[in-house]
């Protein structure tokens, strides 16, 4: 089994994690995405606005989606063991991503900070980049993570567990 996310002790100031695999964002995940979030620009929605009245001359995918799968593909090396997302700051959409991008991210670890009051956890800061298929950074943002320590305790909570029929020998 991989790993899904990591203990506190496990992050190292400077580290870098390579999110794999990447995503192609389709017209059908964009549209989806500003329905759900009640975004209806036409920016990102009308292809006959965009092409006639922007200066891209097509849609434009809703940065929050490029944000939130930037986010989510760094899940299992950042906060798949997460306590709490406690802050996100400092997001930059750096260019445009359009239907049939394909988002690449890293992240690179900034900051460790064991509790002060809670033996058993601290904080993380993180900045996460993304990239279409060109290698050209298209969002980036920063986010400070509670994470726990890996004591017996943490690890009996965090640890992944499967219910498994016992075999019936009757």
């Amino acid at each position: 089994m991989s790993q899904f996310g990591r203990y506190l002790e496990e992050f190292e100031v400077g580290a870098t994690y390579r999110h794999w695999p990447g995503k192609t964002i389709t017209e059908a995940d964009d549209h989806l995405f500003c329905a759900i979030t009640m975004n209806h620009h036409p920016l990102h929605t009308d292809a006959h606005y965009a092409a006639e009245r922007t200066q891209f001359g097509r849609n434009v995918v809703v940065g929050n989606l490029v944000y939130s799968l930037a986010l989510g593909m760094s899940v299992p090396d950042v906060s798949g063991k997460a306590i709490a997302n406690l802050e996100v700051d400092a997001l930059k959409h750096e260019n445009p991503t359009f239907h049939g991008d394909t988002i690449y991210a890293e992240t690179t670890v900034l900051e460790v900070t064991e509790s002060k009051s809670r033996p058993d956890r601290g904080t993380v800061l993180v900045e996460t980049r993304a990239y279409n298929q060109h290698g050209k950074r298209v969002c980036s943002f920063r986010r400070r993570v509670l994470i726990p320590k890996g004591t017996p305790e943490n690890r009996e909570r965090f640890e992944p567990r499967f219910a498994k029929e016992e075999p019936n020998d009757g």
